[in-house]
């Protein structure tokens, strides 16, 4: 099927049951290869130990027992989420978390690892698989994309390449691989963030956008319209950037053309470099700037078969580009009336407690399906279930101390609303976005049309009351916080 006769079918969600097919080209994806069709087998072929391995894995019938080890950091959303799926599918789990080595040494935890130390983490990592003979190995969030590739190729695991792993978190090495590949890609540069911005604040086109390279979730992403602007948000970029890097001296900031136009996210798994497109979100309010929080997710899109197909083409395009060949995906792009355009794409799935709104064939969560394929596992449907549905991440409103989210139950009440989680601690600092990197809570709803959805979590969240304490400056005295 051709992308000129799949975009004239009738598709009136997102692009469910179409993939890409790879023909053996995966720096240039050939169009006429979308097709609808089962998800191929997981396989490897490292080694005879490691093909051995991997074959053990396909072979096993579903109710073989299996055990996969997650790599998490403590403070994920998301780790309930997997560990609630792997039980459903009795899966055992082998949980490695993110801890420094003197905590790690202090608290004798043999199951973790430093995340930033990889020369470390790696052989402990595949020692500790090797012993418990896990069947797959997964990172939860970004932090350990890479070391969980390592750890897969050693042990013959279908798996990212470790440049595709790191292609996937590292913006400028992603932009680098993007345009080499010959996709539409905005203008970019980096530089140091020690530098003074003013030297080159004359030398930028605008409007702009200022990036750290490695955090996610729009942490430390700024707009400019000119060059006083841009001095101003490069110095935050850069503050959050060598917080945030393990050797601030060698802390970069990317500077790239600002794309205007509608915002999607494409949930998606990979298949021996084949794409399966789960979902494609509309993100509905404008992310226009200064700052780029994310609030409202609701699918199927609204946008026409022919936008979706355009968005799901340049996702398989840009994954096959930073060579994502296996397991989950999650891309950001724009559609303007240039096209679609890679925002990012990482290696991972939907960040937060966002995925608790998808469900597929008979009732299966994103996490459930991620871990049958992880494992080898049958997948019975790709499909997906329950209408339009929407999340909101509850957006921080103001920088202070958390006293308390009112009348949760008279947003839970609004008709359509199927959820409300408040996950910010009570009587702690919160800090919005762009020094932030958490949201207040979710709203989770459902409905007979996007539209609906939408309407439904405006309307839940305009009814919460949320009350913030200013934090005293320095020179002052912190309020004790609320009995």
């Amino acid at each position: 099927m051709s992308i000129g006769e799949m975009t004239s079918l009738p598709i009136t969600g997102e692009v469910g049951g179409i993939e890409f097919l790879d023909r053996g080209d995966t720096s240039s994806p050939n169009p006429s290869c979308w097709q609808s069709s089962a998800t191929a087998p997981v396989h490897s072929s490292r080694g005879d130990w490691i093909g051995q391995k991997a074959r053990r894995t396909m072979d096993q019938n579903d109710d073989a027992p299996r055990r996969v080890m997650l790599l998490m950091s403590p403070a994920t959303y998301r780790a309930g989420a997997f560990l609630k799926a792997a039980a459903a599918l009795g899966i055992e789990v082998v949980s490695v978390v993110d801890m420094p080595e003197l905590l790690r040494e202090y608290w004798r935890q043999d199951l973790a690892v430093s995340f930033a130390n990889i020369e470390q983490a790696y052989p402990d990592i595949v020692r500790l698989a090797r012993e418990r003979d896990v069947d797959a190995m997964l990172s939860v969030d970004d932090a350990a994309t890479e070391l969980a590739a390592l750890g897969a190729r050693e042990l013959g695991f279908a798996h990212n390449s470790p440049d595709a792993a790191i292609a996937a978190r590292d913006k400028r090495v992603m932009r680098e691989m993007i345009a080499a590949a010959g996709m539409k890609a905005p203008w970019f540069a980096v530089y140091r963030a020690s530098i003074d911005p003013r030297e080159i604040a004359g030398t930028l086109e605008y409007p702009c956008v200022i990036k750290p390279l490695r955090l996610s979730g729009s942490r430390g992403v700024i707009r400019a319209d000119d060059p006083d602007e841009l001095i101003v948000a490069f110095r935050r970029t850069a503050a959050i950037a060598e917080d945030e890097s393990p050797v601030p001296d060698d802390a970069q900031v990317l500077i790239e053309e600002y794309l205007p136009g509608d915002e999607v996210a494409v949930e998606g798994l990979m298949t021996d470099g084949d794409l399966h497109v789960l979902a494609i979100f509309d993100k509905p309010d404008p992310l226009v700037g200064p700052y780029f929080e994310e609030t409202i997710y609701v699918t199927p899109s609204r946008h026409a078969p022919e936008v979706q197909a355009m968005i799901a083409r340049e996702t398989a395009e840009a994954a096959a580009a930073l060579g994502l060949r296996h397991g989950p995906v999650h891309a950001e792009l724009r559609v303007n009336d240039r096209g679609a355009w890679l925002i990012e794409v990482a290696g991972r799935s939907i960040g937060g407690l966002c995925s608790t709104i998808l469900s597929f064939g008979t009732g299966m969560s994103l996490e459930e399906i991620i871990l049958r394929h992880a494992v080898g596992m049958t997948i019975p449907s790709f499909d997906r279930t329950g209408g339009a549905v929407g999340v909101m991440m509850i957006p921080i409103p103001a920088k202070g101390f958390l006293r308390a989210v009112e009348d949760v139950d008279v947003a839970a009440a609004v008709p359509g609303v199927t959820g409300i989680e408040i996950t910010a601690p009570v009587n702690y600092p919160i800090v919005p976005l762009p020094e932030g990197s958490s949201y207040l809570g979710f709203i989770f709803a459902r409905g007979e049309t996007p539209a609906e959805v939408e309407a439904t979590l405006r309307e839940a969240h305009g009814r919460l009351r949320i009350r913030i304490d200013p934090i005293v400056s320095m020179a002052g005295e912190a309020p004790a916080p609320s009995r």
